[in-house]
């Protein structure tokens, strides 16, 4: 006989809701999107793993916890394991799974054999019963969890889990087999950058089998109050637009930040983020507008295309090239092709003795829009090639790479009459000369300054980027302790760098269209064309007339 496990669940599953009353589970909407999820991987013979980003009170440890109880009530030797961040969370889901049990009619009630120790074990004295068990445990103890293998496990609130949560989830994850029948799900509110943020981060990107779920403040129909007819402000007009919410929405917002935030709006934004990157905002100071930068994410679309370069190379220089779309090889990221007599810069940052990979960006110098991105990991000699066509492809643009680790890339464009490059400056005070010497050099005086003067592009023109890994490490481009200006530990800034100098290199470029003369066609019927000369010009001596 097939059971439903909704109907089950909100049949038979009882909670003390926030009044303090004993009512009956019915599932809201992240609750209902946490369920169709499971169902959908169920129906799919896939092995549930979900890793879910979200905002405060939206009831996503009780939905887990009735479904991982209903399953152990269920069926026969399933062992779940919850894991919380601290020993009250670990009473508090214990507590409710054992007032799921008591509460449960009693001809649907499983014998119980076990029923201390934050476990339930579902059985009978003779062993004959379910032999299932819910084990609730808190994450800093020594090997915890390790010694069961588990067919369901919850991670609850992972970002706060205390110790070193990495090396318990490595012990955690192994206890789980890769079963169509198991589950795993992990779910927190953000803490700053920490390994939540990577195990998000690596979902988002297709890189696990784990299925992220973010559930933004207004999706929860309860966020919503009177509004009075109060003025917005900018950023409330701002997000209106972005996210397609009411006035009723804005006015819980103005509450909530008032009397559950401390009039902190960026509390607020951790708390009840509208989206994964304020979610994660970051534990240092970031550089950048923090709000310019996330709105701008929300606005970026896909490249027009994505590819690389295919050249012929002769030794000497590169006699042939053209643009191949690729999904592979995408080194680079076209956002706006390019113009006919537009003028064009090329930033380009090199990987260094570091992890960051090679980098370019194309600015329109004419609009100051980002026209296209390289990026390309291990191979200085490949990228040197991509930039070279990339600059030819763009209007033989304006070539300014770093120099600080290597001047290959900027010799070998040289050998190969690559000659339209940024001459290095050095300030000398009142003046600043240029020097015989080709390419960027970053260091104490040139970094501070290349950055302040993005840091105001940010301010005034962020609608001008259009690359949201550039954007991204904007946001994780933080000022330290030492006062340097730096990716926050374990991410990159080679993007940031890399459009840093593309926009110092603009001084040495026009800004003007340059007027490309084009020869007018003369559309002439079919009859008359062999009387063009060479001029295209039409020699009507003939007097010759068309007739209907």
């Amino acid at each position: 006989m097939s059971i439903n496990r909704k109907d089950y669940i909100e049949t038979y599953i009882k909670i003390v809701d926030k009044n303090n009353n004993l009512v009956d589970l019915k599932f809201n909407f992240a609750q209902q999107k946490l369920y169709d999820t499971i169902k959908e991987l169920r129906e799919n013979n896939r092995p549930v793993r979900i890793i879910i980003l979200k905002a405060r009170q939206l009831g996503i440890s009780t939905a887990t916890e009735s479904i991982f109880f209903t399953n152990s009530v269920l069926g026969f030797n399933i062992k779940t394991g919850i894991i919380t961040h601290k020993s009250d969370a670990t009473s508090n889901l214990f507590n409710m799974s054992k007032l799921m049990y008591q509460n449960l009619p009693d001809k649907l009630k499983p014998s119980l054999i076990k029923d201390n120790q934050n476990c339930l074990t579902f059985n009978n004295q003779d062993g004959t019963g379910l032999n299932s068990e819910i084990k609730c445990m808190t994450a800093g103890a020594k090997g915890v969890g390790r010694s069961t293998t588990y067919t369901q496990l919850h991670m609850s609130e992972y970002a706060f889990w205390p110790g070193d949560k990495k090396d318990t989830y490595l012990g955690l994850i192994q206890t789980v087999p890769n079963t169509p029948d198991s589950i795993v799900i992990i779910e927190s509110t953000p803490n700053g950058f920490e390994d939540f943020k990577d195990k998000w981060d690596s979902a988002v990107a297709g890189n696990s089998d784990f299925v992220p779920l973010f559930f933004p403040w207004f999706d929860n129909p309860e966020y919503r109050m009177n509004y009075d007819g109060f003025d917005l402000t900018p950023e409330e007009i701002e997000l209106k637009k972005l996210y397609n919410i009411d006035n009723e929405q804005i006015a819980w917002r103005r509450w909530c930040i008032k009397n559950n935030c401390s009039e902190d709006v960026e509390q607020f934004k951790q708390e009840y983020p509208s989206n994964p990157d304020e979610a994660f905002l970051s534990t240092g100071k970031c550089v950048f507008d923090k709000n310019k930068i996330i709105n701008r994410l929300q606005e970026v679309r896909e490249p027009l295309k994505q590819g690389y370069f295919d050249y012929k190379y002769d030794g000497k220089t590169i006699t042939n090239y053209s643009f191949i779309e690729s999904k592979s090889k995408n080194y680079i990221k076209i956002y706006e092709d390019v113009k006919d007599g537009y003028p064009y810069v090329l930033g380009g940052d090199t990987a260094g003795i570091g992890s960051d990979s090679f980098a370019g960006d194309v600015i329109n110098n004419n609009t100051g829009n980002q026209s296209a991105t390289l990026e390309l990991e291990l191979d200085e000699t490949e990228y040197t090639m991509q930039m070279y066509c990339l600059g030819m492809y763009y209007n033989e643009a304006l070539i300014c790479i770093e120099t600080n680790y290597s001047t290959y890339p900027v010799k070998k464009l040289w050998e190969m009459d690559y000659t339209n490059q940024y001459i290095r400056e050095v300030d000398e005070g009142i003046n600043v000369k240029q020097q015989d010497k080709l390419g960027f050099n970053t260091n104490r005086a040139t970094r501070p300054v290349i950055i302040a003067e993005l840091v105001e592009f940010v301010k005034d023109c962020s609608y001008l980027i259009n690359d949201k890994d550039l954007l991204k490490q904007m946001l994780y481009f933080i000022k330290r302790d030492d006062g340097k200006q730096a990716a926050e530990d374990g991410y990159h800034d080679d993007r940031v760098m890399s459009f840093a100098i593309a926009h110092k290199a603009r001084g040495q470029q026009t800004y003007t269209i340059e007027k490309v003369e084009k020869k007018e066609e003369v559309n002439l019927p079919f009859a008359l064309q062999d009387d063009r000369d060479d001029n295209n010009y039409y020699d009507d001596t003939n007097d010759l007339r068309l007739e209907w």
